[in-house]
């Protein structure tokens, strides 16, 4: 549509096309010599010439690419062309999203966090077992009752404490958050650039722009990891919590130039 407008409006004058110029001209080289009939018999003959010309099979594909080398930003114009993807609304989505997958991201976190304790609890738990000393007997073999030790009482308190973070069910509740910060996360990361491509016609090379895109690597970087997580490899799950820790202080990084943007937004769009 935008490629038969620009041939639309491309001016049509006679240099424009060079076989139409001479033929326009050749009736006129010998007016004086000629008689009447002959006279009025040469612009039916231009007539049908000229017809046969413009119904070669060529003159689809000059159509189609002829705009393009002539007037080419009419073939991305962003001027009303994409309706309200182009309004204030559709701009708002993307920071409203995004804030809130930022909050989401740092709950996600803390939910891995607390599955990661029941994991390193259980450790800790095996380690003072380790420290225990033999329960002394009296000489008939009867155990001899006395005060729990320091350790005795740290393994308790580990234990209830543990079995408080496996009724949390942080293990799958983590999971099912990574999840969907992953899908919504990649989903409005691309829509967003997306969007301003709707209202401006291009995107803009920048901090915002090139962090957006690490973070949305970072979240599948950091997803990739899990099937080697479920296999008990403590590297993996090292690295996922690296990952995730960069991708944190990459998303704070674009709350302000996130809040530029959106002042950009209010300042050259429209409701809705």
């Amino acid at each position: 549509m935008a490629a038969t407008l620009s041939l639309l409006k491309t001016p049509y004058h006679a240099h424009n096309i060079p076989f139409i110029h001479s033929k326009l001209q050749a009736p006129f080289v010998s007016t004086k010599s000629c008689a009447h009939g002959e006279f009025s018999a040469k612009p039916q003959k231009l007539f049908s010439e000229t017809v046969h010309k413009f119904s070669s099979p060529s003159l689809p594909l000059t159509a189609f690419t002829l705009p393009f080398f002539l007037d080419s930003k009419d073939a991305l114009a962003v001027g009303g062309e994409f309706g309200i993807l182009e309004g204030r609304t559709f701009a708002l989505i993307h920071p409203v999203v995004m804030g809130g997958l930022f909050f989401y991201t740092l709950w996600a976190g803390y939910l891995g966090w607390q599955w990661r304790r029941v994991r390193t609890v259980q450790n800790e738990i095996n380690e003072l077992k380790k420290q225990v000393k033999p329960t002394p007997v009296t000489p008939e073999g009867k155990p001899v009752e006395a005060a729990p030790s320091p350790v005795d009482l740290k393994i308790q308190q580990l234990t209830e404490e543990r079995k408080e973070l496996i009724k949390g069910g942080y293990r799958d509740r983590h999971f099912n958050a990574g999840s969907i910060l992953l899908g919504f996360g990649v989903f409005e990361a691309i829509s967003g650039g997306v969007n301003t491509w709707f209202r401006t016609g291009k995107l803009f090379p920048g901090p915002h722009l090139f962090g957006g895109a690490a973070i949305t690597v970072l979240w599948a970087a950091a997803a990739a990891l899990v099937p080697a997580m479920q296999k008990g490899s403590e590297t993996a799950r090292n690295f996922h919590i690296a990952l995730n820790t960069i991708n944190v202080i990459l998303f704070i990084s674009q709350i302000p130039t996130g809040i530029d943007i959106v002042f950009k937004v209010f300042e050259f769009t429209n409701w809705p």
